[in-house]
């Protein structure tokens, strides 16, 4: 990687040439609930506790832990630090939860704690699509993914701790940052090989890794393992099920029969008999012992997505995208439709007589199923005879015998929060308006992380065009709406070309003309806790080592942990405005990328003081401790000021001007007032036409035409009835429109702005 100096450094460090990015998550008001698709359940029944425990994993980034009775389901832990969709999560023993992400990387959680995330695994090439377990060999996991790859962890030996003096070791806290040796250090593992060669990777420098069963071209969409851990099958866009000895990592046979993506796949308890759901609609029975297809099974009329077993593998139950979920009698054909939802079944977790069903929807459901006697459900009847053809079963369904599902409604029902689907910032880039799933339209604040107003079930492109405001300011953000909740990056130096005057922002204390950075106050606003807590933790190691410290709160000078020494000329303005006050019941979450580990994710509340450099952007850690931005662009406008055509007044300046692109038109009728009344000489202007400091009363950069304390003397032209107009294309400008506003709705060319002006005789 390229390295360049950084701007003002004078230690003569170095950063990377691409600055990282900040991402800040806004989360709704409840936190318990997921705001996106659920991909993944599963039960853990505790001996320990003596609770059933199900654990969900969500498109939203995170899982949840719930206690689930007969008639409830709180959530008692979000497991917070994956980056992307969690796709999948399995439990290893009791005390181990294992998940898997689109952030390429598995993940293990202490499954009783508050939401520890004790490892980062990282292997994969490409999204981590499934995991499976082995049921009674609780240190054997597999995983796989769109890179094509199948590994086998020894979570046993994944776990353990690598020396921290290796250069491929990090530490990873409870929140996925470095910390201070408060928790295991994260696998970091060497590539694989590009040779066809099945290898398992040992090493001491580099740590544990796993074994690789390497045969896969395409990507690997399904997984499962028996009880033992003796027996392996993946299945993928290939369209066979291959079979793996995990042991070894050695590929034992291939099976063909299914004509499009294998996406689900099951193992007995014995890895003898093996079961796939596919998107050709069909489920597949196969004997691994005479490796063929015994049975085949039409009972979807669309994809085939989750496949669960009775724990004696006589019944499975099925669901996919045709939004059904079936029961099907392996032995005797007969299958019925238990239910039909209005999403499409993902997965599906059987729980004593009932089932869990996850779907694209933010809830999950819990379904009466007769697990332990599934042959009281055909009693009800409604039950048919499933084909052993992909089109027998759509052709029944074209014939209109679509069968009566046994259930109407769940047994219990886990609530989710719509999931944003529609998004549009607004002009003054603080509002951004979004529609979600239930139809609702809000209207958030980018700078609070709140939502300002819920107009509920409105016309979108209606609400948008009332909402509208004629104001330029640049675009200082990004946003997507991937996790089903608003993701908002910031990029240095883009971030910090927004400003915006005190008064417009309502700032209490504040002089109205001050200009007020957004990105740099909203960066205070989500890093102000973790700057009270590193305060405390210099404070107390300051006292602890006798040192004195001032009597007024630690400077940033004391807190520097940033390549850039502090500047000493600027100020230290520790204060969060109220625009730029974020709550901390509902508290956003930080997702970056650390110089060491890959992204991590935390919320801004747990985030305690021991971050710096290596976990957070310099760019970020400069602004906030030190007060300093980079170098921006575009932050003035050039401009000509001449009068209007038909007018004969003196003509004020010959050459072009520059003020900030926030200044706002009251400015210049100011300045064309004092020219005209007090009859001054050009003076006032330097040879680039910059409006000089004496008019303004400061520094350029907060001057610039009169933005600032005008000089005392007499107005007489304040008291005349005469006015002063400025117009733009002959159109007369408001006093409160700025010149960035002017340019993109009244000037609309790429040449330099022209203003004229004008006096309106009074009465």
């Amino acid at each position: 990687m390229h390295r360049v100096g950084s701007a003002g450094n004078t230690n003569s460090s170095v950063r990377p040439r691409k600055e990282k990015r900040l991402t800040y998550v806004l989360n709704d008001a409840d936190d318990t609930k997921h705001c996106a698709g659920v991909n993944c359940v599963t039960v853990l029944k505790s001996s320990s506790s003596g609770r059933d425990y199900l654990f969900t994993g969500s498109r939203d980034g995170t899982l949840k832990r719930w206690a689930v009775s007969e008639d409830s389901a709180t959530c008692s832990a979000t497991f917070e630090s994956h980056v992307d969709w969690v796709n999948d999560a399995v439990l290893a023993g009791e005390n181990t939860l294992v998940s898997c992400s689109s952030d390429t990387t598995l993940k293990t959680w202490d499954s009783l704690s508050k939401g520890t995330c004790t490892r980062t695994l990282r292997q994969h090439s490409d999204y981590v699509t499934r995991l499976a377990a082995a049921e009674r060999n609780s240190n054997v996991i597999a995983s796989c993914g769109l890179g094509g790859e199948v590994f086998i962890w020894d979570i046993e030996a994944a776990l353990t701790p690598v020396s921290k003096s290796s250069d491929a070791t990090e530490d990873e806290g409870s929140n996925g940052v470095g910390g201070s040796g408060n928790s295991l250090p994260m696998t970091s593992l060497r590539p694989i090989s590009s040779s066809n060669s099945i290898t398992s990777h040992n090493t001491q420098s580099h740590g544990y890794a796993p074994t690789v069963a390497k045969g896969h071209k395409e990507s690997v969409y399904a997984l499962a393992m028996n009880d033992t851990g003796s027996v392996l099958v993946s299945g993928g866009t290939e369209k066979v099920v291959r079979v793996w000895d995990p042991r070894s990592g050695s590929k034992t046979m291939k099976l063909r029969g299914h004509t499009d993506n294998i996406r689900a796949l099951l193992l007995d308890s014995t890895g003898r008999f093996c079961l796939s759901g596919s998107s050709d609609s069909m489920i597949r029975l196969w004997d691994l012992g005479q490796q063929r297809c015994v049975h085949s099974y039409a009972v979807h009329t669309d994809s085939v997505w989750a496949l669960a077993s009775t724990p004696t593998f006589s019944h499975v139950y099925s669901g996919g995208r045709d939004l059904s979920l079936y029961l099907t009698d392996l032995a005797t054909r007969e299958s019925i439709l238990l239910c039909s939802k209005e999403h499409p079944i993902v997965q599906l977790a059987l729980h004593d007589d009932s089932i869990w069903a996850a779907t694209t929807d933010s809830s999950v459901d819990r379904w009466s199923a007769d697990g332990r006697n599934p042959q009281k459900v055909f009693q009800k009847g409604g039950s048919f005879l499933a084909g052993n053809l992909s089109f027998s079963r759509a052709r029944v369904s074209l014939e209109g015998s679509t069968p009566v599902p046994v259930h109407r409604e769940p047994t219990l029902t886990i609530p989710g929060t719509p999931a944003i689907v529609q998004h549009e910032i607004l002009n003054n880039k603080r509002h951004l308006l979004t529609k979600d799933t239930a139809g609702s339209v809000k209207l958030w604040e980018i700078t609070k992380g709140v939502i300002v107003e819920d107009y509920g079930k409105v016309p979108f492109d209606e609400k948008k065009e009332q909402l509208f405001e004629m104001v330029s300011i640049p675009s200082w953000f990004t946003v997507d709406t991937r996790l089903g909740c608003l993701s908002v990056h910031l990029d240095t130096p883009q971030c910090f070309s927004a400003e915006m005057y005190s008064a417009d922002l309502s700032i209490p204390g504040k002089a109205e003309d001050d200009k007020v950075n957004l990105a740099r106050e909203t960066l205070k606003g989500l890093l102000s806790h973790w700057l009270s807590k590193k305060k405390q933790r210099v404070g107390s190691q300051a006292s602890s080592n006798g040192e004195v410290l001032p009597g007024k709160d630690i400077t940033s000078r004391s807190l520097a942990n940033s390549r850039v020494e502090v500047d000493g000329s600027a100020e230290n303005d520790s204060i969060i405005y109220p625009p730029f006050e974020f709550s901390t019941a509902s508290p956003p979450s930080i997702i970056t990328e650390g110089s060491q580990g890959g992204p991590w994710r935390k919320k801004i509340t747990d985030l305690d003081g021991t971050e710096d450099e290596k976990d957070l952007p310099w760019w970020c850690l400069d602004c906030v401790l030190h007060n300093r931005l980079p170098p921006r662009e575009n932050s003035k406008c050039s401009f000509y000021l001449h009068p209007s055509e038909g007018n004969s007044f003196q003509i004020l300046t010959q050459g072009k001007l520059s003020a900030p692109r926030i200044l706002r038109i009251h400015k210049v009728v100011n300045y064309v007032l004092e020219k005209m009344v007090l009859d001054k000489p050009l003076d006032n202007l330097n040879p680039e036409g910059t409006f000089a400091p004496g008019l303004g009363g400061g520094p350029l950069q907060h001057s610039a035409l009169g933005d600032g304390s005008f000089r005392s003397g007499p107005k007489p032209w304040v008291k005349s009835r005469n006015t002063i107009e400025i117009l733009c294309n002959n159109q007369v400008l408001s006093p409160e429109m700025s010149l960035a506003t002017v340019r993109a709705y009244i000037w609309k060319k790429p040449e330099d702005l022209i203003l004229n002006y004008r006096i309106i005789q009074g009465k």
